[in-house]
Protein backbone atom coordinates (compact mmCIF):
# COMPACT_ATOMS: atom_id res chain seq x y z
CA UNK A 1 0.00 0.00 0.00
CA UNK A 2 2.20 2.51 -1.45
CA UNK A 3 -0.07 5.63 -0.67
CA UNK A 4 1.26 9.12 -2.38
CA UNK A 5 0.94 12.13 0.04
CA UNK A 6 -1.00 15.23 -2.05
CA UNK A 7 1.52 18.24 -1.64
CA UNK A 8 -0.43 21.55 -0.79
CA UNK A 9 0.70 24.52 -1.98
CA UNK A 10 0.31 28.10 -0.77
CA UNK A 11 0.99 31.62 -1.63
CA UNK A 12 2.81 33.47 1.57
CA UNK A 13 3.96 37.24 1.52
CA UNK A 14 7.75 37.35 1.57
CA UNK A 15 8.41 39.12 4.22
CA UNK A 16 6.89 35.90 6.78
CA UNK A 17 9.60 33.89 5.23
CA UNK A 18 12.31 32.83 7.46
CA UNK A 19 15.65 33.87 6.63
CA UNK A 20 16.47 30.36 5.68
CA UNK A 21 14.20 30.55 3.05
CA UNK A 22 14.67 33.49 1.58
CA UNK A 23 18.41 33.29 1.25
CA UNK A 24 17.92 29.57 -0.12
CA UNK A 25 15.77 31.54 -2.97
CA UNK A 26 18.07 34.26 -3.60
CA UNK A 27 21.21 31.19 -3.90
CA UNK A 28 18.53 29.64 -5.97
CA UNK A 29 18.34 32.57 -8.29
CA UNK A 30 22.21 33.42 -8.42
CA UNK A 31 22.86 29.82 -9.22
CA UNK A 32 20.30 30.08 -12.12
CA UNK A 33 21.58 33.35 -13.73
CA UNK A 34 25.24 31.75 -13.39
CA UNK A 35 26.81 34.94 -11.34
CA UNK A 36 28.43 31.61 -9.26
CA UNK A 37 29.15 28.30 -10.74
CA UNK A 38 28.79 26.35 -7.62
CA UNK A 39 26.85 25.99 -4.33
CA UNK A 40 29.39 26.20 -2.37
CA UNK A 41 29.98 29.78 -3.51
CA UNK A 42 26.55 30.65 -3.42
CA UNK A 43 25.58 29.54 -0.04
CA UNK A 44 28.78 31.63 1.10
CA UNK A 45 28.10 34.63 -0.70
CA UNK A 46 24.43 34.99 1.35
CA UNK A 47 25.14 33.57 4.68
CA UNK A 48 23.64 30.46 4.47
CA UNK A 49 24.57 27.10 5.72
CA UNK A 50 24.94 23.80 2.64
CA UNK A 51 22.68 22.04 4.93
CA UNK A 52 19.76 24.67 5.01
CA UNK A 53 20.11 24.85 1.29
CA UNK A 54 19.80 21.07 0.46
CA UNK A 55 16.67 21.21 3.19
CA UNK A 56 14.69 23.61 1.34
CA UNK A 57 15.61 23.89 -2.03
CA UNK A 58 13.66 21.57 -3.66
CA UNK A 59 10.29 22.99 -1.85
CA UNK A 60 10.30 26.70 -2.55
CA UNK A 61 10.38 29.33 -5.77
CA UNK A 62 9.58 31.84 -6.89
CA UNK A 63 5.68 32.45 -8.03
CA UNK A 64 6.38 32.88 -11.42
CA UNK A 65 7.82 29.49 -11.64
CA UNK A 66 4.91 27.52 -9.75
CA UNK A 67 2.63 29.31 -12.09
CA UNK A 68 3.92 28.34 -14.93
CA UNK A 69 1.75 26.54 -17.44
CA UNK A 70 -1.42 27.21 -15.21
CA UNK A 71 -4.46 29.21 -15.55
CA UNK A 72 -4.57 31.80 -13.68
CA UNK A 73 -7.98 34.07 -12.52
CA UNK A 74 -7.15 37.80 -11.75
CA UNK A 75 -9.48 40.20 -10.26
CA UNK A 76 -9.15 43.57 -11.37
CA UNK A 77 -10.84 47.16 -10.68
CA UNK A 78 -11.01 49.28 -13.47
CA UNK A 79 -11.65 52.60 -14.16
CA UNK A 80 -15.19 53.43 -16.46
CA UNK A 81 -12.94 55.03 -19.45
CA UNK A 82 -12.75 54.33 -22.93
CA UNK A 83 -9.39 51.85 -23.73
CA UNK A 84 -8.65 50.75 -20.11
CA UNK A 85 -9.39 46.82 -20.62
CA UNK A 86 -8.53 47.24 -24.35
CA UNK A 87 -5.23 48.26 -22.72
CA UNK A 88 -5.11 45.15 -20.14
CA UNK A 89 -5.86 43.04 -22.93
CA UNK A 90 -3.49 43.96 -25.04
CA UNK A 91 -0.83 44.15 -22.25
CA UNK A 92 -1.49 40.38 -22.00
CA UNK A 93 -1.54 39.56 -25.56
CA UNK A 94 1.91 41.54 -26.20
CA UNK A 95 3.66 38.99 -23.69
CA UNK A 96 1.63 36.12 -25.08
CA UNK A 97 -0.85 36.06 -22.75
CA UNK A 98 -3.25 33.37 -23.79
CA UNK A 99 -7.18 34.99 -22.75
CA UNK A 100 -9.13 32.28 -21.93
CA UNK A 101 -12.08 34.11 -20.31
CA UNK A 102 -13.55 37.92 -19.44
CA UNK A 103 -16.26 39.34 -17.64
CA UNK A 104 -16.81 42.66 -16.51
CA UNK A 105 -19.72 43.91 -14.65
CA UNK A 106 -21.73 47.05 -15.21
CA UNK A 107 -19.90 49.87 -14.00
CA UNK A 108 -20.64 51.58 -10.61
CA UNK A 109 -19.82 54.58 -9.48
CA UNK A 110 -16.83 54.94 -12.22
CA UNK A 111 -15.15 51.59 -11.67
CA UNK A 112 -15.98 48.01 -13.24
CA UNK A 113 -15.20 44.67 -11.54
CA UNK A 114 -13.48 42.72 -14.31
CA UNK A 115 -11.92 38.74 -14.26
CA UNK A 116 -9.75 37.73 -16.56
CA UNK A 117 -8.52 34.28 -16.70
CA UNK A 118 -4.48 33.69 -18.55
CA UNK A 119 -3.25 30.55 -19.91
CA UNK A 120 0.21 31.48 -19.13
CA UNK A 121 2.51 28.56 -20.77
CA UNK A 122 3.58 31.10 -23.50
CA UNK A 123 4.35 34.07 -21.42
CA UNK A 124 7.33 35.43 -22.90
CA UNK A 125 8.03 37.04 -19.47
CA UNK A 126 7.24 35.57 -15.51
CA UNK A 127 4.31 36.41 -14.16
CA UNK A 128 5.67 39.06 -11.84
CA UNK A 129 6.39 41.02 -14.26
CA UNK A 130 3.17 40.91 -16.22
CA UNK A 131 1.29 41.48 -13.17
CA UNK A 132 3.83 44.79 -12.84
CA UNK A 133 2.98 46.11 -16.25
CA UNK A 134 -0.71 45.47 -15.31
CA UNK A 135 -0.41 47.39 -12.23
CA UNK A 136 1.00 50.43 -14.15
CA UNK A 137 -1.67 50.94 -16.71
CA UNK A 138 -3.81 54.48 -16.10
CA UNK A 139 -7.37 53.27 -15.50
CA UNK A 140 -6.17 49.84 -13.41
CA UNK A 141 -6.97 50.44 -9.75
CA UNK A 142 -6.70 47.38 -8.29
CA UNK A 143 -5.51 43.87 -9.52
CA UNK A 144 -5.44 40.65 -7.25
CA UNK A 145 -4.76 37.32 -7.99
CA UNK A 146 -7.37 35.42 -7.38
CA UNK A 147 -6.17 32.07 -7.74
CA UNK A 148 -4.57 29.27 -10.47
CA UNK A 149 -5.56 25.61 -11.88
CA UNK A 150 -3.17 23.10 -13.14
Amino acid sequence: MNEEKQSNFYLVREEILPEAIKKTIVVKEILKRGELKTVNEAVEKVGLSRSAYYKYKDYVFPFYEASKEKIITLSLLLEHKPGVLSRVLNTIAGDSGSIMTINQGIPLQGVANTTISIETKSLTIDLEALLDKLRLIEGVKRLEVLGQVD
